[in-house]
Parts: C-alpha cells; sequence; structure tokens
C-alpha cells in the first residue's frame, strides 16, 4: 500500500505517518538537543519535541477517520507540549485540526489547504514572532504544499519534492536568526520540523510499516557541543500550564503573561488553553492564573540548571531526586541536583511542591481554604522527559526518591529509567530512600558527596543501598488537626487526642513506613523524648549529619537545634522549612529532625 502512490488520507495513515515522523524527532533528539541556541539557550529542544511527540504516542487510538484521527492527535499533543517548540508545534496540528474538512478522508487538496490556514494560528500564539526559527520553517512548507494543491493529487509526490524546500527553509534561518550567525548552526526547532518530515518522506516511500513504527534508539551523534556557548538568562523558570475554561481574553493573558517574563506562547482555545512563558518568579504567577480558570497542569524547568547540564556539569553522573527531599537551595545547586516537584492539588486547582507553591503561601492556604490538599505521584512520563534531558549529557542517573510505600513515585520512576536507560544505552540507577524530608535530603547529600570524590557508578550505587537503614527521621506533630483532615488518622482518635493535648511523634520504620514513635502532651516534652531517644540508640555508635525542619515554628526548630548541639557538638547541615506535601499532613508548627546513625 506505501509503496503505490495515494490520494486520500484517512486516520489510520494519518497516524501512522505521524507515528514514522515522531520517532524519527526521538531518534535525533539528542542531536537536537546539542544545537539549541534558541530562544534560550537550555539545551532541551530535542526533548521537549520528543516529549509532546510521545504524549500523542502514548494518548491516541486511531480511527479510520481522518477528523477523528487529527482531532485525537491535536488534543493529545496540547495536553503533552513542552517547551516553545513543543506548543509551536502543537499548536500546527491544532490549526490542521480545526482547518481539515471534516471527512473520514480528505485529499490532497483538501490537506493542501487546511496546512496553509494552520499558519495563523501559529503567529496568533506567540507574542512576539521570530523569523528564522521553527515558524518561518512550517510557513515556507506549508506554501510549497499549498501551491501544489491543484497541481498534484498524491501525497507520496508532493511530501517528496517538499524536502528541497524544508532543506532551503532549514539552511537560512543561520543568518535569518541574528544568535545562530556567529555558531554555524541551524535552529533547533526548524531542525525537529524537518526531521519530522524526513520520517514521513521515508515512511511513504518504504514498504515495510514496522521500521518505521517501533520505537528507535537515540542517536547521539552528529554535532560537537562545543559550537555553542552559554549565555546570561534573564528569566530563570521556563513555566508551562494548561487552563481549562479560560475566564479572560487571550490577549489579555497575554498581556498578563508578558508583564511577568518573556518567551510567550499561548496555544489551544478557551475550553483548554496551553501557556508557555519564562519568568523568574513562577510561584507568583501560578498564584495570579488561578483566578482565569482552572489550572490542571503545570510544569516549570530550570533554565539556569539545563545551561549547567549543558555547558558546566561537575561531573560526569547526574543526580536526581523529588521534592520531599530537604535540603536547602545552596546544597542543591552545589552538587547539581535535578529535584522534580510532587503534584499538589486544592481541589481541582494544581500545584508543583516547592515550585509553584511555596511553604510560606501553602500555609496560609492550608488555614483558608475550604478544600483539603491533596497530593499525588509524580508520573512515568514526567520521569521520562527528566531522564531524556540528562541521559542526553550524562553519562549515567542516579535517581533517589521517598520510601517506595508511601508513594507511587518510585515506581513511576523505575520504569521510566528502565525505558529511558535502554533508549539512550545509558545505566540509571533507581534507589528507594525508604524514608522522606530531611532523612531523604542526608542520603541525597551524601550520594553527591561520593559523585563529588570520583568513585564509581556502581559503588554510588551499593554504598547508597548500604546506608538507607543509617538514616532517621522523627516529627513533633504539635496537632492531629491536618492528620484528621488528611485521613491519616480517624476523627473520633484525633479528637479524642486533642482534647487530652497529644502531641504524637511520628517516625519511619525499617520497611519505610509512618508509624507512632511515642507521645507527649507538649512540643517541649516531644523534643525531650527524641532527644533522649537518639542518645540512647546512638550509645557507642556516632551521630552524623542532622538536618533540622519545622513547619512554620522557628521557635520549634530553635530548640531541636540547641539540643541536637549540645549531644554531638555539632551544627546542623541546614534548618530549613519542611515540604508542603510533608507538611500538609504534619501541619503548621510541626518540628523535626533527621540524621544519620552509625
Amino acid at each position: 500500500m506505501v509503496n503505490k502512490p495515494f490520494h486520500e488520507l484517512d486516520g489510520r495513515f494519518l497516524y501512522y505517518t505521524f507515528l514514522a515522523g515522531g520517532n524519527r524527532v526521538l531518534e535525533h533528539q539528542a542531536e537536537i538537543n546539542l544545537i539549541n541556541v534558541f530562544p534560550v539557550n537550555d539545551k532541551d529542544t530535542g526533548t521537549n519535541l520528543a516529549s509532546t511527540i510521545r504524549s500523542v504516542i502514548d494518548n491516541t487510538v486511531p480511527s479510520r477517520s481522518f477528523s477523528e484521527t487529527v482531532n485525537n492527535i491535536a488534543e493529545a499533543a496540547l495536553i503533552g507540549a513542552r517547551g516553545n517548540s513543543g506548543i509551536i508545534f502543537a499548536q500546527f496540528l491544532y490549526g490542521l485540526s480545526m482547518e481539515t474538512k471534516d471527512e473520514p478522508a480528505i485529499t490532497f487538496k483538501d490537506f493542501a489547504e487546511g496546512v496553509k490556514k494552520s499558519i495563523p494560528y501559529l503567529y496568533e500564539s506567540i507574542s512576539n514572532p521570530v523569523e528564522g526559527t521553527m515558524l518561518t520553517v512550517i510557513k515556507d512548507w506549508s506554501e510549497f504544499i499549498s501551491e501544489k494543491k491543484d497541481k498534484l493529487k498524491d501525497f507520496k509526490k508532493a511530501f517528496s519534492d517538499s524536502i528541497a524546500t524544508l532543506e532551503e527553509s532549514l539552511a537560512q534561518t543561520t543568518s535569518k536568526l541574528e544568535v545562530l550567525k556567529n555558531t554555524g548552526l541551524v535552529d533547533a526547532g526548524a531542525k525537529g520540523f524537518v526531521v519530522f518530515i524526513e520520517g514521513i518522506i521515508d515512511f511513504i516511500k518504504s514498504n515495510n510499516i514496522r521500521d518505521f513504527i517501533e520505537v528507535p534508539n537515540e542517536n547521539t551523534a552528529f554535532v560537537h557541543s562545543e559550537a555553542v556557548t552559554k549565555e546570561v538568562i534573564i528569566n530563570r523558570y521556563c513555566t508551562e500550564a494548561v487552563i481549562k475554561n479560560l475566564s479572560i481574553s487571550k490577549s489579555k493573558l497575554q498581556e498578563y503573561l508578558d508583564s511577568k517574563g518573556d518567551s510567550t506562547v499561548i496555544a489551544g482555545s478557551k475550553a483548554m488553553t496551553r501557556i508557555h512563558t519564562h519568568t523568574n518568579k513562577p510561584s507568583e504567577l501560578f498564584y495570579r492564573l488561578k483566578d482565569f480558570g482552572t489550572i490542571t497542569f503545570q510544569k516549570v524547568d530550570d533554565i539556569v540548571r539545563q545551561q549547567e547540564i549543558a555547558f558546566d556539569r561537575k561531573w560526569n553522573i547526574a543526580l536526581l531526586t523529588d521534592s520531599t527531599c530537604d535540603l536547602p537551595q545552596d546544597i542543591i545547586d552545589k552538587y547539581q541536583i535535578t529535584v522534580m516537584p510532587i503534584n499538589l492539588y486544592f481541589g481541582d486547582r494544581h500545584y508543583l511542591d516547592k515550585v509553584t507553591i511555596k511553604p510560606d503561601r501553602f500555609y496560609d492556604m492550608l488555614e483558608s481554604e475550604t478544600v483539603f490538599p491533596t497530593s499525588s505521584q509524580i508520573n512515568e512520563t514526567t520521569f521520562v522527559n527528566a531522564f531524556s534531558q540528562l541521559s542526553s549529557h550524562y553519562d549515567a542517573i542516579i535517581a533517589i526518591h521517598l520510601s517506595g510505600n508511601m508513594s507511587g513515585t518510585l515506581q513511576s520512576c523505575q520504569k521510566a529509567a528502565e525505558k529511558i536507560s535502554t533508549e539512550f544505552n545509558k545505566p540509571i540507577g533507581v534507589i528507594n530512600s525508604k524514608s522522606i524530608s530531611g532523612a531523604l535530603g542526608l542520603q541525597v547529600l551524601q550520594i553527591a558527596k561520593d559523585i563529588e570524590a570520583g568513585k564509581s557508578f556502581d559503588d554510588i550505587i551499593r554504598l547508597a543501598n548500604n546506608r538507607v537503614s543509617d538514616t532517621e527521621v522523627y516529627v513533633s506533630v504539635k496537632t492531629l488537626k491536618y492528620l484528621t483532615k488528611g485521613g491519616r488518622v480517624s476523627k473520633q482518635k484525633g479528637w479524642i487526642a486533642n482534647l487530652l493535648g497529644i502531641n504524637p511523634i511520628v517516625s519511619i520504620d525499617n520497611e519505610g513506613n509512618s508509624m507512632l514513635m511515642g507521645k507527649a502532651f507538649s512540643q517541649k516534652s516531644s523534643i525531650k523524648k527524641v532527644i533522649n531517644h537518639i542518645r540512647k540508640k546512638s550509645k557507642n555508635k556516632e551521630v552524623g549529619d542532622y538536618i533540622v525542619l519545622h513547619a512554620h515554628n522557628p521557635d520549634g526548630a530553635n530548640a531541636y537545634t540547641s539540643k541536637m548541639k549540645q549531644l554531638t557538638g555539632k551544627d546542623p547541615v541546614s534548618v530549613i522549612n519542611i515540604s508542603p506535601v510533608i507538611g500538609m499532613n504534619a501541619g503548621p508548627g510541626t518540628a523535626a529532625v533527621a540524621l544519620t546513625i552509625k
């Protein structure tokens, strides 16, 4: 079938052509990452396009109907779009879905007209369209296709003939875009689109569908990253969101986003709007965005960290953890640790732990909101994206997360690690910390020091697993109110405990389950009990590093710090506000200590 001319495009063939083009991008994502310079030199364009494409592949079931399939592809792309390039590509697909005929199958002329009419959707989605980018190449290609609508009927002939236009337009990006002139490179997003069309062309010329629909291994060859240098970042965080039922006009939304940063892209409709912008204050941005509609998805990438990964890697092993790891930002920055945020929800409003909602605002909302917050694990797709980005630059990756008995995050990480390790042919080790908060933080810190010391990947994994049982955390909860609200304690038990003024002491057992270690009738006596327990347990042993934690309770933190300094003769690694995803159950007023005993 594919070796013959074809004059009609139905849903299934549309899906297979997308799969062929998409898999070609997956194969070349590392190459695309390496040439990424514009709009920010953060080396993630290939990863972002790959993420968008994976969303379509994973969430689209092909139908015989062209209109049904193109709508499904566009919706999946908008939901899964990532980065500037991913959202532009998704908006192109959305425009195509809106402007092609609602038919089971379409002719080449129908397709050409739809492609041409989709271009305004691209330009309307960007606050400051820049030529010499992905926009220009898609536009030039669409104009070529449109010019052939009355001359050709065969999709295969039209696509094959379009390659010369694509290559010429891509080559011209070097001279059109000022930032590329000194590098000799082409625009990365534009390259991604050309690679996508090349994959489609090879597919429709081939007799073997299987070769083009199987996900390929990553090709990391081609470009030397030394050809490009890093740049000064004005707005540190690349932020994205899906907003449903937008209550203001797109122009007003654009105006607001432009006032908070740059590189703004808005895609989709009012029913489902996808946004992208760069800002320095994502938590403030999203706190205001919640008034414009229901935020059902958020993503924030640290562009500074991405540049460090690309240009200033201190070591060849990457370290990744999640936001329940309570470590201060200076340590995270020093060791270039990638931190994945756990998802938080107030009702149907989505936030990212420590990123789009900070502890101070979280605890205020905990008191004022009518609904109690919930959390959800980091999903496999998010890990796939992170591992893809890191694998483009590192020789190996070590990931360590909160206890597998407390969250499905560890399992999601393991599945993604297996997939990307195979795709990139690089080792990814996943460790179950069997803990949380400061105890997880201490384990992460020690792994970071092992990487710094130049230890091998296998030795670091072995040592990290051996140290899991050495870390402990003791949490002095001030009230059972929040544990009761979150369903961790029955209302009856919570009511009785609060009536009696009981302050529970919570810890983690050897299997990574939370447990009640004891109780007291004031936080002062609770802290005293914990210190006495540590003193007995550490007899004839050494207390190593420790971290003091609190939830809006500096007095409790000071009390723990004073007692621990008396016991150990050492200052804490840090005194830090506990992660909101942990604090929502422990509640304001909580104080805790995490430590190593060996």
